[in-house]
């Protein structure tokens, strides 16, 4: 066993997709070994960690009490500083799976608008998580990276990351950000307007694990060539019992109207700010997407229709964050480059 091959059995990098709504790890030389819910489900009386993840996930709205399930991150910032503390370093270890021997070097993924005290909040969980270095990238770039495009050619890539809590969108050329926007608007506000839709319309409440399994079964941007219903429970809330009803891919795409419409003007805004040489660029590739938020039927279709543009869906829309951050862990000198200080 040479001493490369040594230091890499101990070498512990990792890079950390925080995202609003998972959190994914990738470890050097494994791939992906996390990929759960960002949620922390926490005992109120005495400040115990009781679940994470898919676990806690579990619990949400289902909760005693005495325990709470919290989301720490909101619109791909850090909200709650000590859950997502605690939330990092369960990660971490699971990633792990040993001791600890070295603190690992870690690269964040972090949405293009954030604040320098928004950097410095991510800085500080990953250190205080046991981490020896950390470095900030931004998610489009990293998004761009996992996806496979040239990002280091002189020519325009346009990438649109819909996440969700954020929106990220970059047009990238020779590995620098020539253009970038995050709009706090994403999958989690697609869920919050199904939720105010469904109160409104049939006066009932439902929650946020119901709200997401409508977008992702019957969720739409534009009209769909079969029409699609979906049953839901909720709580009727005049009635105060709970009550089943079906619901239809139409009634969802109504209330999904404002939230896409405001991520097709920022990808439209995109294209407008644009240098024209790259313009031409992305007029001859096309955009790639990427994110959860991207599955979202027919959303490409709509985004094709109203910019005229291309538009191709990355291969595995919900990892290109991490596995760009993954890659940029076997390449230090091009990390020093695109990382954020």
């Amino acid at each position: 066993m040479n001493l490369r091959s040594i230091f890499s059995f101990f070498s512990s990098d990792l890079a950390i997709d925080l995202g609003t709504a998972n959190t994914c790890v990738y470890a050097r030389g494994e791939g992906i070994v996390v990929d759960e819910p960002s949620i922390v489900a926490i005992n109120k009386l005495n400040g115990h960690v009781e679940a994470v993840g898919r676990e806690a996930k579990e619990m949400l709205g289902r909760t005693p009490g005495n325990i709470i399930a919290i989301k720490p991150l909101h619109d791909g910032v850090i909200a709650d500083f000590e859950v997502t503390e605690k939330m990092l370093t369960h990660f971490i270890k699971q990633a792990h799976h040993r001791t600890m021997l070295l603190r690992p070097r870690i690269v964040i993924g972090v949405p293009s608008g954030i604040t320098q005290v928004e950097k410095r909040a991510v800085k500080d969980s990953a250190h205080r998580a046991k981490a020896s270095e950390v470095y900030l990238v931004e998610e489009a770039m990293a998004a761009a990276i996992g996806a496979g495009m040239p990002i280091t050619e002189p020519s325009g890539n346009m990438i649109v990351d819909i996440g969700g809590g954020t929106t990220d969108i970059a047009v990238i050329s020779l590995a620098g950000v020539v253009y970038s926007k995050a709009v706090r608007i994403a999958g989690n506000e697609m869920d919050t307007s199904i939720i105010q839709y469904i109160k409104k319309t049939y006066n009932m409440l439902i929650g946020e694990r119901t709200a997401e399994a409508l977008k992702k079964n019957i969720g739409s941007a534009s009209r769909l060539d079969e029409r699609i219903t979906y049953e839901i429970k909720g709580r009727h809330l005049i009635e105060g019992v709970p009550k089943t009803i079906t619901v239809t891919d139409e009634e969802i795409r109504d209330a999904l109207t404002e939230t896409i419409n405001a991520i097709v003007d920022a990808v439209r805004v995109a294209l407008e700010q644009t240098p024209p040489e790259l313009s031409a660029d992305i007029v001859d590739r096309g955009i790639v997407m990427t994110g959860g938020g991207a599955m979202l039927k027919n959303l490409d279709k709509r985004l094709r229709d109203e910019t005229g543009v291309p538009i191709a869906m990355a291969e595995d829309p919900l990892s290109c964050v991490v596995l760009g951050a993954g890659k940029m862990l076997q390449d230090f000198p091009l990390l020093r480059k695109i990382s954020i200080d």
